[in-house]
């Protein structure tokens, strides 16, 4: 298993990380994947407390216990669920992430959780009220590094600026390559380590039935998933007999990327985990290879948060 540093810290996590996400219910299946994918050399494994109302950082502190060591575990804050079961409202105030952290470790069953992310934001927040609230946790001993999960470019740009964040979670895939334009080089520059998400594209890259995505028509993604099992179909001499489906390419394609730190991949069934696990393995796209996949597919512009 390949490692590389996450950001300004010594914080090292594993090139595949496990987007808890896509687990709907804490059954026996999710339990075996969650077992599987630790044996596999998976060590990071990223939750939220809006997940199922706190039920999916329940579920993986339940899963996690007596294995505790052998992973990183990061989870998110931000949106508060009204207590009338009406909806959530969005807040980033300190007040809230101190009270809201306490629930996080109580539903994980750990003392410290060693991500801890602003689940959004934007640049009409506290932010330096927010910074504070982190900064505070972690002379706590509660939290072992904070981040960002956001999109925005200019709310990144805020935080590398006003805080101590290691890592920036965003979307990032073949069919979503907007970060290209500015934040990949500006958190690489600032030795900020990036979380991809959504890499396979909702499953539209990994062999699930085209239709249109971010702007994408059904034809183009097709396209794009056609090129990523032409190199599936060439490569399956060199690896092993798993690495012929197509799930594996588009995520190594992420892992190629040099700002990137791990590939977060929402994983729900034993396939979903042997693509992921077997693309840190695989040997890095051809420069002939990697611009076929890039140009099958438009690049997008961020339109707002610039």
């Amino acid at each position: 298993m390949q490692y590389k540093t996450l950001g300004r810290s010594d914080l090292r996590v594993s090139v595949a990380g496990f987007g808890c996400m896509s687990l709907r219910e804490c059954a026996a299946d999710t339990e075996r994947v969650i077992e599987r994918a630790i044996e596999l050399g998976i060590n990071y494994f990223d939750t939220a407390d809006f997940y199922d109302k706190g039920l999916n950082e329940a579920c993986i502190g339940r899963i996690l216990q007596g294995k505790r060591e052998k992973v990183i575990l990061a989870t998110k804050v931000g949106n508060e669920w009204r207590a009338d079961g009406s909806g959530w409202d969005w807040n980033p105030k300190k007040e809230y992430i101190l009270r809201a952290v306490e629930g996080s470790l109580k539903r994980l069953r750990t003392d410290r959780i060693d991500l801890y992310q602003l689940h959004g934001g934007t640049m009409d927040d506290p932010i330096d009220e927010t910074v504070e609230a982190f900064e505070l946790l972690k002379q706590q001993g509660k939290i072992r590094y904070y981040g960002l999960s956001s999109i925005r470019p200019n709310v990144i740009r805020e935080y590398i600026r006003r805080s101590h964040i290691v890592s920036v979670m965003m979307q990032y895939s073949l069919a979503d390559r907007r970060p290209e334009e500015a934040c990949l080089a500006m958190l690489k520059k600032a030795e900020i380590g990036v979380l991809a998400r959504g890499v396979v594209a909702k499953g539209l890259l990994a062999g699930k039935e085209a239709v249109a995505y971010l702007g994408h028509s059904a034809k183009e993604m097709e396209s794009a998933a056609m090129a990523i099992k032409k190199i599936a179909g060439a490569r399956a001499g060199e690896v092993r007999a798993v690495a012929k489906r197509p799930g594996s390419w588009p995520i190594r394609w992420v892992l190629d990327q040099d700002a990137v730190t791990s590939a977060i991949v929402g994983i729900r069934t034993m396939e979903q985990l042997e693509d992921a696990a077997e693309a840190v393995e695989l040997r890095g796209l051809s420069e002939g290879e990697a611009r076929d996949l890039q140009t099958a597919l438009k690049v997008q512009r961020y339109e707002d948060y610039r």
